[in-house]
């Protein structure tokens, strides 16, 4: 039976999946694809997404990967009563699942830890007292560290990572040496970064970064990413990210 939204929501389709969002709160962006086409591992068991929103990265992830069993983590109701949703409409819901939780408590949450292959976030990366706050709190909490700071983030993602099990996220490029920091300091060295510009004539406006839970030093810096051609129009990597 076809599934149809609400009427505060919208369904769309991206990379042959189906996924329904608000229309006035959080949507997803172009960063959760960029995120999901950075993960290049061949094999994947345990899959978590923090801060998974309507959980597209998750739900994507969980396609590509189709032995993989993903668990979807989110703090706000009206985001996790669209993943699960979604994972209805993708008919995903024997081996994905939705972790109502607030991750700064998550080790002692009664969760096990340290299982997890891959463990992918586009967290917020606005601090509090940074940006203009958005009108709407699901965005809000979405884009600003409101309930979750980077270090809790990557304590939280640290906590479910096996010994050298990834973490791959985008994150604002402006903050990359607080990340770097940061992830060195809850034994996640990072090892490989991406920077994504507009085009070939801007400045980086987001980094994917990949870090490896007691990994050995050693960071490889990939070719950018150009969202754009020299045209205007998406560039040739963009439009098969898209699956165009």
């Amino acid at each position: 039976m076809p599934y149809s939204c609400d009427s505060d929501v919208t369904l769309d389709s991206i990379c042959d999946i189906k996924i329904c969002q608000s229309k006035e709160g959080y949507r997803f962006s172009v960063d959760s694809l960029l995120l999901y086409n950075f993960v290049n591992l061949v094999r994947v068991n345990n899959i978590a997404d923090l801060g998974t929103g309507s959980g597209i990265v998750g739900i994507l992830l969980a396609k590509k990967y189709a032995d993989a069993r993903v668990a979807l983590f989110e703090i706000q109701e009206s985001l996790i009563r669209l993943a699960q949703n979604n994972l209805a409409i993708n008919c995903l819901e024997d081996r994905v699942e939705v972790v109502g939780c607030d991750l700064r408590s998550l080790p002692a949450s009664g969760l096990s830890g340290g299982k997890h292959d891959l463990v992918v976030s586009n967290p917020p990366f606005r601090v509090i007292k940074s940006g203009r706050l958005n009108i709407s709190e699901e965005k809000a909490i979405a884009r600003h560290e409101m309930k979750l700071s980077l270090s809790e983030l990557i304590e939280a993602a640290s906590f479910l990572l096996r010994a050298k099990g990834r973490l791959c996220m985008i994150y604002h490029p402006g903050r990359l040496s607080e990340l770097i920091r940061v992830l060195s300091e809850k034994d996640c060295e990072p090892k490989r970064l991406r920077f994504v510009h507009s085009n070939r004539s801007s400045e980086a406006k987001m980094v994917l970064v990949e870090a490896v839970k007691g990994g050995r030093r050693g960071l490889k810096v990939e070719l950018p990413l150009y969202i754009y051609g020299d045209n205007g129009d998406y560039s040739e990597e963009m439009e098969k990210t898209y699956g165009w």
